[in-house]
């Protein structure tokens, strides 16, 4: 009875080392991907940063031809 027992004490501390390599490792994999998803939103802040300045900076493209434009209309009419 007492072997009985002996070796049921050891699968048992077998399946609780197992549990907690398997606990351990998961958590590594957590704290990895937790950083992956970290640099995915950094990544994708700056891109919706980027797309913000690209739209001001077309909007100043426009405003300048159009006041390039107003400058040839008033170049022509001198020219007559």
């Amino acid at each position: 009875m007492a072997d009985n027992l002996s070796e049921r004490l050891e699968a048992l501390e077998k399946s609780v080392r197992r549990a907690a390599d398997a606990i351990a490792r998961l958590r590594r994999e957590r704290d990895t991907l937790q950083s992956r998803v970290a640099q995915l939103e950094g990544r994708l802040g700056s891109t919706d940063a980027d797309k913000g300045e690209l739209q001001a900076l077309r909007q100043e493209h426009k405003e300048v031809l159009s006041q390039v434009d107003s400058i040839l209309k008033e170049l022509d009419k001198l020219q007559l």
